[in-house]
């Protein structure tokens, strides 16, 4: 296991800053994950900690040691990739031992080594098939299996799901959390599925144009966002965003400028009864969709568009709705994006601001 740090790095690809000061510790043991839009740096942060990429400044540390020398294949490192990567012409028992063969490891602890790790990813039976008559979750199990057998310190793996389906998708991400609980060894996983950042990582590092917007666990980058980015690029539909002058119902106090009002789907009570307290929104239903255990519906109001999701039973019917928004489930945001805390509503005894935890 390793803890990872990055200090103060930067990348410059010719005149263009990809990343900088980029500041970040990895937990040892912990299953971490880079998600932002593509060209974000994510895969570029991963790759300098890999040795891959050279940062053009600052200092990467793995355990007590600074590599900022040290090649790949001394980091004690091991990577998988988006396009696996196998050797087309080895079997699988080739690919898997392939390392262990340049580290003159002995066939006996060799045959060991694949035979264990081939029963844990479950490739025991095509130990002597060629890559090319294998299905792709079976592709990606060998690169893993790969990685796995120079028990390395670090995994480290660069949108490894992207090329299978979704169904194959799902049953892929709970392997890899099983397989992260049994090694216990620190796994830095890059995507821009924030839906694979939800389900997998204990702690989400949430990247936009080479900066950090946020690092936290997931539940509280969901509850807690820092800042606007954060909050829209989290959640299924996004957060519902309004300018604060679009919105007539809502009078607030605040000593930071707030320009924009935010409210999460599921949190907006769809025809409730008069007892409701809240931000009022009245409302067209445009676009219902059933998604068997939810639903959810485009509405659109005076304030602009916005979702609304429920877990009940579908509303049928009615076209014009109310929607009721309770006002500690708000979030505020400044012109620069990033969240206002000090908000308070005239006549009412609480500071809003969302669901801090």
């Amino acid at each position: 296991m390793a803890q990872i740090q990055l200090k103060q790095i930067s990348k410059k690809f010719k005149d263009e800053m990809i990343i900088e000061n980029l500041n970040l510790d990895i937990k040892d043991g912990s299953f971490t994950v880079l998600v932002g839009p593509s060209g974000c740096g994510k895969s570029t942060t991963l790759r300098m900690v890999a040795g891959l990429e050279k940062q053009t400044s600052g200092e990467i540390w793995i355990d007590d040691l600074c590599v900022n020398d040290t090649p790949p294949g001394l980091r004690d490192v091991a990577m998988v990739f988006q396009n696996y990567a196998l050797y087309p012409t080895m079997t699988v028992r080739g690919n898997i031992e392939f390392g262990l063969k340049n580290k003159r490891v002995s066939r006996s602890e060799r045959e060991k080594l694949v035979k264990d790790i081939s029963e844990i990813v479950g490739l025991a039976p095509y130990l002597d098939k060629k890559p090319q008559s294998l299905s792709g979750g079976q592709r990606q199990r060998v690169a893993l299996a790969r990685a796995m057998v120079k028990k390395p310190k670090v995994f480290i793996l660069d949108e490894p799901l992207s090329n299978l389906d979704a169904k194959l998708r799902n049953q892929m991400r709970t392997e890899l959390i099983q397989l992260h609980k049994r090694l216990g060894t620190t796994f830095v996983y890059v995507t821009h599925d924030q839906v694979e950042a939800m389900s997998m990582g204990d702690e989400i590092v949430v990247m936009n144009k080479g900066v950090i917007q946020q690092a936290d666990s997931p539940m509280r980058l969901y509850q807690n966002p820092q800042n606007l980015f954060t909050a829209q690029f989290i959640g299924t539909p996004a957060l519902n965003t309004m300018k604060l002058q679009d919105v007539k119902e809502l009078d607030v106090r605040s000593e930071s400028p707030v320009e924009y009002i935010g409210f999460r789907p599921e949190q907006g009570l769809l025809n409730p009864d008069d007892q409701a307290e809240g931000l009022v929104l009245q409302g067209e239903i445009l676009i219902r969709e059933s998604l068997g255990a939810e639903n959810i519906y485009q509405i659109r109001s005076q304030a602009g568009l916005f979702f609304v999701k429920t877990f009940l039973k579908p509303l049928e019917g009615a076209n014009h709705v109310k929607v009721v928004v309770p006002y500690d489930q708000l979030f505020y945001f400044g012109s620069d994006g990033d969240r206002v805390y000090d908000v308070v509503i005239p006549d009412r005894d609480l500071a809003a601001g969302g669901v801090l935890v």
